[in-house]
């Protein structure tokens, strides 16, 4: 089980959570606190800001973000100091009825070390701190070339991102002869080369002021291959392979990264290809994979699952109905907030009493039996395909 990503997967989903939510005016009060900070400092900043608060002028306003202060100040007081990582606090009303205030504390611990400190009340949370953990640290320079044409792009983690396009201006065919033909040869060898060098400073420009080293050049014919032995481009820059595609734009772009994977095979979006691929090829042959939420679960009570796979992007709620007429109780799974539902046993109305998140008890079961979790993003194609083709959960099987 790796602890790390079942870490990351929770707080993207707190996050998504707390980014839905908006404050009726400036109520909504972020606190962060690194590691080592003092609790006491924070305190005795929320206690000075709960006096200010009482120059707001809405009454409505005032009342909701010193309640929102009050509740901080007082979940404090469980702490010594600071979790290892240190914590972020989100307050305030997140009501959707005016005038009926609903104030909510949200903690979040994250798996790596908080780097700022920061107190802020707007009409949304701060969550820009915690959103940049996880990104991946790993990213790319994509450059695909020929003669006349270049792209750069970025890929970090799961995004590829077009940063800039290049043609050039070199004579491609010689009218004259003589002296003239030599002439028009150096102009050409000469708008080749100032070519590459404006390849070359467009890296330095697009990568070198995000922090990228590591370069990946592809592209049809030697064009690729005389710029590299040139070397008009900053030392600084690690080259990690070229490859041979035929298309310069943004369809050479997705072929380079195709075609690269023995480059960057650990790199985050080729890995999630890879697993998807595999998953599918499983399913296809009648393999050693399911899918489908209760496919898994119950191959995991079975202890068959070595590895379960989870779409991110899937909120899924085990909701428990009871029966106003014949009393039955009965499960319902759904993406969507059900209040109501059909009973199978008389037809007659069953209201919710009770709801659960289903993968949250997924995830549970797999930790009890030992299987691995690896978790697919929404933002890839081959994401997207897991989730509308497979419901978003699957499960690759010890044995059948």
């Amino acid at each position: 089980m790796d602890k790390d990503e079942k870490l990351r997967y929770e707080m993207r989903k707190r996050l998504r959570a707390l980014k839905d939510l908006r404050g009726s005016g400036t109520e909504l009060i972020s606190v962060y606190m690194p590691p080592g900070s003092q609790v006491a400092d924070t305190s005795n900043k929320l206690k000075e800001e709960y006096g200010q608060a009482s120059n707001i002028k809405s009454k409505t306003t005032r009342k909701n973000v010193q309640e929102a202060l009050e509740k901080i100040i007082g979940y404090l007081k469980m702490f010594r100091e600071p979790p290892e990582n240190g914590i972020a606090i989100f307050c305030g009303n997140v009501s959707k009825v005016e005038g009926r205030p609903d104030i909510q504390l949200i903690s979040i611990v994250p798996p790596e070390p908080v780097k700022v400190q920061m107190y802020r009340c707007d009409s949304s949370f701060v969550l820009d701190p915690l959103e940049g953990m996880l990104e991946t640290n790993q990213a790319y320079g994509l450059v695909v070339m020929d003669g006349r044409d270049a792209t750069l792009a970025t890929l970090r983690g799961k995004q590829t991102q077009i940063v800039r396009r290049l043609h050039s201006l070199a004579h491609s065919k010689i009218h004259k002869g003589g002296q003239s033909a030599r002439r028009y040869q150096r102009l050409i060898e000469e708008g080749i080369e100032d070519y590459y060098k404006r390849i070359g400073e467009a890296m330095d420009e697009a990568f070198l002021s995000s922090g990228i080293r590591d370069i990946i050049v592809g592209g049809a014919g030697p064009a690729k291959e005389n710029f590299l032995k040139l070397k008009h481009f900053n030392y600084q820059f690690k080259i990690l392979g070229c490859v041979n595609i035929g298309y310069t734009d943004e369809y050479g772009v997705r072929e380079l990264l195709d075609n690269a994977g023995g480059i960057i095979a650990e790199q985050e979006s080729v890995v999630e290809k890879e697993l998807v691929e595999n998953f599918i090829k499983e399913i296809a042959k009648g393999g050693l994979a399911t899918y489908g939420y209760e496919n898994v679960r119950a191959a995991l009570l079975a202890s068959k699952v070595s590895k379960v796979v989870i779409s991110e992007t899937l909120e899924l709620k085990r909701i428990t109905f009871k029966c106003t007429s014949c009393g039955k109780e009965f499960d319902v799974l759904s993406e969507q907030e059900l209040e109501e539902q059909d009973c199978p046993e008389c037809g007659r109305k069953a209201k919710a009493i009770a709801k659960a998140d289903a993968i949250t008890e997924l995830i549970d079961l797999a930790e009890k039996n030992g299987a691995h979790l690896a978790f697919v993003s929404g933002e890839t194609t081959y994401g997207q395909q897991f989730r509308s083709g497979f419901g978003g959960v699957g499960a690759f099987l010890r044995f059948r």
